[in-house]
């Protein structure tokens, strides 16, 4: 993460000077700033200014019908208003225009497919009208959402017991981690000996308690998926050798670690017990360039 800039601010300097202020050496806090994300919360609760809306009825591009798959037409999630977001550096958003949110989250649960999600951009200058949803769509309460910042780091380096156990495995001793697992052990421990001062710092600077995130690390269900069809594609066009059972999850690992620099996530919304939420997942060129219809959609549903 480097020169994090939002509404004229460097917050990357920020964290630096506050993290130095604490002691911890210039080096250290350059390795950890690698992999601190900023995500910008959405919230209904924020009382800040509105920055988009969850529900309601979309404005679309004069001629263009609803999204749909198929005959059977898609729910607005969520719209949001670029040129209202907090600019974020390494989160290649327009710098205008409007993305619309689009998903059928029961049909897209039980399809991974991804047909069942769409994600428009309409860029400023498009002459829009206000749609009316075909009659079979549910339309949700029309919200105003604020914005706020908030921190993320990747899965293994999360505080928590239970962020641990996710990533590592449940009592998971050292000599049981694959070489890849006991390297990035390694590195935690040798290269970043105060990352339990620089988590903390980096939650505190930008707290986010919001339902609603913009960027940050893509969903792993996601990463794990594409790891898998990559090293699968890999495998099958002689890329690379035959990968064998006893090392699959080690290569596994690996093509997920690398990928997390790739993806990026572009909305997510946070699990909320016997309720299905989504996450839309985009690679950073892709959404550097607006192609935001090659974002990829997961929809889990949060059991009790």
């Amino acid at each position: 993460m480097e020169g994090v800039t939002v509404s004229g601010m460097d917050h990357q300097g920020e964290f630096r000077r506050a993290a130095l202020e604490s002691g911890i050496p210039d080096d250290e806090v350059s390795r950890f700033s690698r992999h601190l994300r900023l995500t910008i919360g959405l919230s209904w609760a924020g009382g800040g200014d509105p920055v988009g809306q969850v529900g309601g009825s979309p404005r679309l591009p004069v001629g263009m019908k609803w999204p749909s798959a198929g005959d059977i037409p898609l729910p607005l999630l969520l719209s949001v208003d670029c040129g209202a977001l907090p600019r974020v550096d390494g989160l290649d958003l327009p710098k205008d225009g409007t993305l619309l949110f689009f998903v059928d989250q029961e049909m897209d649960h039980e399809d991974c497919s991804g047909r069942y999600a769409r994600v428009v951009y309409v860029p400023d200058g498009t002459e829009t009208a206000v749609a009316e949803a075909p009659g079979s769509v549910p339309v949700r309460d029309r919200v105003d959402v604020s914005a706020e910042l908030g921190a993320e780091l990747p899965l293994w380096l999360q505080e928590g017991d239970e962020d641990w156990h996710e990533y590592w495995g449940e009592d998971l001793d050292r000599e049981d981690m694959s070489p890849f697992q006991q390297q990035l052990l390694q590195y935690m421990e040798n290269d970043l000996p105060h990352l339990d001062e620089l988590r903390d710092l980096a939650y505190g600077l930008w707290p986010s308690d919001a339902q609603v995130f913009i960027g940050g690390y893509a969903d792993d269900e996601v990463i794990n998926s594409i790891a898998e069809q990559t090293l699968a594609g890999r495998e099958k066009a002689g890329e690379i050798p035959a990968v064998q059972d006893a090392t699959w999850d080690a290569d596994l690992e690996k093509e997920k670690h690398r990928l997390t620099s790739e993806w990026i996530s572009l909305v997510s919304e946070t699990p909320v017990y016997e309720e299905y939420y989504t996450s839309f997942v985009i690679r950073h060129d892709d959404l550097a360039a607006a192609r935001v219809d090659k974002a990829l959609p997961v929809t889990t549903f949060e059991a009790p």
